[in-house]
Formats: C-alpha cells, sequence, structure tokens
C-alpha cells in the first residue's frame, strides 16, 4: 500500500457551539483588539491557529532566515509549530508520543524519534543540542503536562534558542504563579490541570535571559519568548505581562482551508 493510501486525515472535533465561521471571526477579533501590537502578525497556516505568522514575524525581526528547530510534542506530523520552517528549509528535530502520518524518512532535513518525552530523558532524544551540536534556533514545546519542568531541564543543560514557542495555561491570569507537580508518565484528562502559568513560564525563563513578547491572541495557547537582548527589535510589545497575557479560548475550526493532503505535506518537507 503506497504512503498516500495510507494517509488519512483525521475527523474533526467539531465545535459544540459556536460554528466555523463564527470562530473565525473570533480569532480575527481577538487579534484586533489584543492590546499588544505584536498579536496582529497572526496568520492561520500549519499550526492549530494563528502561531505561525507570529513565529515568522519574530524570526524575521531577529534576522534569521533559515535555521535549525527542535520541537517536543510533533502530534501525527501533519499540524505543528514547526512545519511552516520545514516549509521554509529549515532543518531540525521532532520528538514525540505519536506515529507520524508520513515517512521520516522522506525529509532529510528532519530527525524524528518516537518516545515518550521526560525531564531525565529530554537531553538524550534532542541529541544533547548544545555539546555535539549548536542548540535550535527555535525550541517549541507543547506537551500537555510537564512542560515548564523539562524547558527547565534544556535550559539548565545551556540549551539558548533564539526563539522559545511553550503552550501556557491560560486558564490563570497574568501574575499567577501555577505549575503541575512533575510526573513521568504523566497524562493530559483533557480537563484544566495541565501545565503551567504564563508568569511560571515568565518567571523560569526569565531566570535564563528570556523576555515575554507575545501570546497567540486566537486561542491564548503558546507564548512566544526572545533573548533579552533582543528585546529592542520589539519596540511595541508592552512590558506588562497583564498585557500580553492572552485568555484561553479553546474553540478550533473544523476545518481551516481545503483538506490537508499528504501531498502537500511530502513537497513541503522534501
Amino acid at each position: 500500500m503506497s504512503i498516500l493510501s495510507r494517509f488519512r486525515r483525521k475527523a474533526p472535533v467539531l465545535p459544540t457551539g459556536p460554528s466555523d465561521l463564527e470562530i473565525l471571526s473570533e480569532f480575527g477579533r481577538r487579534r484586533a483588539a489584543h492590546p499588544n501590537p505584536l498579536c496582529r502578525y497572526g496568520q492561520l497556516g500549519f499550526a492549530q491557529s494563528d502561531e505561525d505568522g507570529i513565529t515568522l514575524e519574530i524570526l524575521r525581526r531577529l534576522g534569521i532566515a533559515r535555521g535549525t528547530f527542535l520541537e517536543l510534542g510533533v502530534g501525527d506530523g501533519s499540524e505543528n509549530n514547526t512545519l511552516v520552517l520545514l516549509a521554509k528549509g529549515w532543518t531540525g528535530v521532532w520528538v514525540g508520543g505519536e506515529t507520524l502520518c508520513f515517512p521520516p524518512s522522506s525529509s532529510p532535513r528532519l530527525r524524528f524519534t518516537r518516545a515518550w518525552i521526560t525531564r531525565e530523558n529530554v537531553w538524550e532524544l534532542a541529541g544533547r543540542p548544545g555539546e555535539t551540536s549548536p542548540g535550535p534556533d527555535v525550541l517549541s514545546i507543547d506537551l500537555d503536562g510537564n512542560d515548564l519542568h523539562i524547558l527547565d531541564e534544556l535550559l539548565v543543560r545551556g540549551v539558548r534558542p533564539e526563539l522559545v514557542i511553550a503552550e501556557y495555561n491560560a486558564r490563570f491570569p497574568a501574575g499567577v504563579e501555577f505549575c503541575v507537580e512533575y510526573a513521568a508518565e504523566r497524562t493530559w484528562a483533557g480537563d484544566d490541570h495541565f501545565g503551567a502559568s504564563l508568569h511560571s513560564f515568565c518567571l523560569l525563563l526569565g531566570r535564563h535571559g528570556y523576555r515575554l513578547v507575545c501570546c497567540n491572541a486566537a486561542t491564548g495557547a503558546n507564548a512566544f519568548f526572545v533573548r533579552e537582548e533582543h528585546a529592542d527589535r520589539f519596540p511595541e510589545v508592552p512590558a506588562e505581562e497583564a498585557l500580553i497575557h492572552a485568555e484561553p479560548f479553546y474553540h478550533l475550526p473544523a476545518r481551516k482551508g481545503h483538506p490537508a493532503s499528504l501531498k502537500t505535506l511530502l513537497r513541503m518537507i522534501a
């Protein structure tokens, strides 16, 4: 059976309340109304909502046209935060617990390891970044649980990406410190007991010389941090965490455009 015939688009989770058009309209309203102007760059692409546009604008300001990435928690490879970078010719590493919807060998620029990620094994799984090779330019982490603990392990190991993208628990307003206790086998129950608050990420990354510059306004799911020395490239970003925090809006449209095709994906990563 061919790769293409094995590919099946996952059945969408239909919204229980608003329609797709209402959700997309709300995405636009949230971006326009958010006090952080950097949110306006949000754009639907290959990430879950509007993260791609923010990522690309930050990298443009940092002057990184093509680099390397490390993404922890990548789903089946058809939707995540670094697919857009693969499409732009970047190289990198994916680590996650799911089987990809395409053979990793399809791309000479991507190394994938299927494994359950823990604080104890993440550095090895990631290829010992910073020791055997330069650390990644972009680090994205979305593990629905131990995110802050695992990010801490990488930072302690000396990993210093130019951009960190981290899923945060937006249930907690700015200034509130919260993090689930570490458990190597932690899984998400689908409730609000997951991850860490934005403030907890700010405290951790602040100790390592990073500054919060954006949260994606559409869903309030991902936060973006850059090294403090690049702060002058984001003059419009408010200094206050409360003006960058985005409240949760976890409705997603069943479709953002035409159905996904494995042909498109394989073309992007070739």
